[in-house]
C-alpha cells in the first residue's frame, strides 16, 4: 500500500489533481474525471454558473465523490482573487482555494507579490490556501511562511503541454520543502511528463488541458492515472545509481570456464 497524499489533515488516495475547463461538453468531464481516478477537482469561481440557474458545469460533478478545490483563474490582482475565493465560499463550494494570481496576460506567469499578500489574507480567514506559483524556491518559503498548505509550482507555461522545463529547480524546491506538499501544477503535455514530475519528488500533478485537449481525453485521463502512481512508485523505490559505463546484469563470480 502506497502512502496516501495529506494535505492539510485530509487524506486522498490519488495524486492526481484535474481541472474540469476545456472539455467539449459536460459528459465528457464526468467521464474524463471517473477515468482518472482523481478524488480532488479544480472549478474556477469565476468560470461557473453559481446560482445553478440553467445547466452548469457542477451538475457533472458528484460532490460526495470528488472533493471540490474552488480556484482563482481570471484574477490578476491579490484583491480580485481574494474576493474569488470568498464568492466560492459563500455559495458553499469550499473553504479550500487554489489560488492564482496572473501576473503576465501572454505567459500566464503568477503575480508571486500579490500571490503572497492573497494567500496571507485568507489563511488569516480560515482558508486552506494552495497557492499556484513560479518554480522559485524564495518564493515558496514566502508562501510557506504566509501559511499555505502546499506548494504548486508550474512546471510550464499553463497550456502549453511542454512539460518539466527546469528539473533541478523541482529537485531544489523537493529537497527544501518539507513541511507541506509539492504539487507540481501547469504545462504537462503528456503521460511521461506526469511520470518525470513524480520521479523528482513531487507529491502530487494537477492538469487540465493534457487531458481536455488530447484526442481522446478520457484515454488520456487513465494514461495520466497510470503515470502519477508509476511516478510516485519509481520516486519511492529510488532508481539505480547512473554510472558512465557498463555493468554485467549477471555476476561472473561462480562461471562455468
Amino acid at each position: 500500500m502506497m502512502e496516501k497524499l495529506r494535505i492539510a489533515g485530509r487524506e486522498f488516495s490519488s495524486r492526481l489533481i484535474i481541472g474540469t475547463g476545456k472539455y467539449k461538453d459536460g459528459t465528457e468531464t464526468a467521464a474524463a474525471l471517473a477515468a482518472s481516478g482523481a478524488e480532488m477537482v479544480t472549478v474556477a469561481v469565476r468560470r461557473v454558473n453559481l446560482d445553478r440557474s440553467k445547466e452548469s458545469l457542477l451538475d457533472f460533478i458528484d460532490p460526495k465523490k470528488y472533493f471540490l478545490l474552488p480556484n482563482t483563474a481570471g484574477c490578476y490582482t491579490a484583491e480580485e482573487a481574494i474576493r474569488a475565493a470568498r464568492l466560492g465560499r459563500e455559495v458553499g463550494l469550499s473553504d479550500w482555494v487554489k489560488i492564482e494570481v496572473i501576473g503576465d496576460q501572454k505567459t500566464l506567469y503568477p503575480d508571486v507579490a500579490a500571490t503572497v499578500e492573497a494567500t496571507r489574507v485568507l489563511v488569516k480567514e480560515g482558508f486552506t490556501v494552495l497557492p499556484y506559483t513560479s518554480d522559485d524556491i524564495v518564493a515558496a518559503h514566502r508562501l510557506v511562511d504566509a501559511g499555505a498548505a502546499a506548494i504548486m509550482p508550474l512546471g510550464a507555461p499553463i497550456g502549453s503541454g511542454l512539460g518539466i522545463q527546469n528539473t533541478a529547480s523541482i529537485r531544489i524546491m523537493r529537497e527544501m520543502i518539507t513541511t507541506v506538499p509539492l504539487i507540481v501544477d501547469a504545462g504537462v503535455g503528456t503521460a511521461s511528463d506526469a511520470a518525470l514530475a513524480m520521479e523528482l519528488g513531487a507529491d502530487a500533478v494537477l492538469m487540465n488541458t493534457a487531458i481536455a485537449a488530447a484526442k481522446d481525453p478520457v484515454l488520456m485521463a487513465e494514461a495520466m492515472k497510470n503515470a502519477v502512481l508509476c511516478g510516485h512508485q519509481a520516486f519511492v523505490a529510488g532508481r539505480m545509481q547512473k554510472k558512465l559505463y557498463a555493468t554485467a546484469s549477471s555476476p561472473l563470480d561462480g562461471m562455468i570456464e
